[in-house]
């Protein structure tokens, strides 16, 4: 199956709470690592395997809207106004779109060290095909965590129901019992950046660097793995540890045990 068949569609619609006050008036799929968008990252990732790429939008969805505009106008948009519909009901909405086609699913607040050009090298299109990483200890599948990809084919997404709901619930638990999932297992490192540890350790991978600070940042004071966003300011005095700042004046923190130097 060529890359031309299969459509890509980028899962953007969350609150990302875990991540307030932060993600309050910024969407998370647009906060950044390395200074550069989340969502940015995750198109391009995406962009690079399959022909025609959607993204979904709920939480702050003009903002969203703005961004897939400003990276590549033909991204399309799927509005979610009235309610988040979950990652099998994103889907459903977006079946006209689709038509027809096999899915590549990406999260937008993934990080991957990776491309995944290699992704979908084999796939038929007849099973559902998951990213995945031996944890070593029971996860979602056994002892492999879902790690943010995957692919949907053809006539799963067709059958899709118009609910707030999940691809785990609606498709993958009843193919993992039937034996009918196939899964890759990831190279390099992954980090899905919904918690401040893990936005932190993200971060300082992409960067290896000690902390990241946006060109536009006025830093003042002293940082310790630390990322301060785009237009945010650490006063004179201030010394801050596991942080993240951002325009508006929030800062939220990570244990420093769950943020190890890079």
């Amino acid at each position: 199956m060529s890359a031309a068949d299969i459509v890509g569609v980028v899962l953007a619609a969350g609150r990302g709470s875990r991540m307030s006050p932060l993600t309050d008036r910024v969407p998370k799929p647009l906060l950044t690592v390395d200074n550069q968008r989340l969502l940015d990252l995750a198109l391009r990732r995406v962009s690079a395997v399959v022909g025609e790429v959607a993204v979904n939008a709920h939480h702050l969805a003009d903002q969203i809207v703005v961004a897939a505009g400003a990276f590549d106008p033909s991204v399309h948009v799927s509005l979610e106004r009235d309610e988040l519909l979950g990652t099998a009901g994103a889907l459903r909405h977006l079946r006209d779109w689709i038509a027809g086609r096999p899915v590549l699913v990406n999260n937008a607040d993934l990080w991957l060290s990776d491309p995944i050009e290699h992704f979908l090298d084999g796939w038929d299109g007849t099973r559902p095909r998951l990213l995945v990483k031996d944890m070593g200890r029971p996860a979602d599948f056994g002892r492999f965590r879902y790690m943010g990809v995957s692919t949907v084919p053809a006539p799963i997404a067709a059958a899709l129901e118009y609910s707030p709901s999940g691809l785990y619930s609606s498709v993958w638990a009843a193919a993992h019992e039937r034996g009918e999932l196939e899964f890759v297992e990831l190279t390099g490192t992954s980090y899905d950046c919904g918690t401040p540890a893990e936005f932190l350790i993200a971060n300082l991978a992409a960067s290896g660097a000690s902390s990241v600070v946006a060109p536009d940042a006025e830093v003042l004071g002293i940082l310790d793995r630390s990322v301060i966003l785009s237009g945010a300011r650490v006063e004179r005095g201030e010394h801050l540890v596991c942080a993240i700042r951002d325009r508006f004046g929030n800062t939220m923190n990570a244990d420093p045990a769950d943020v190890p130097p890079p």
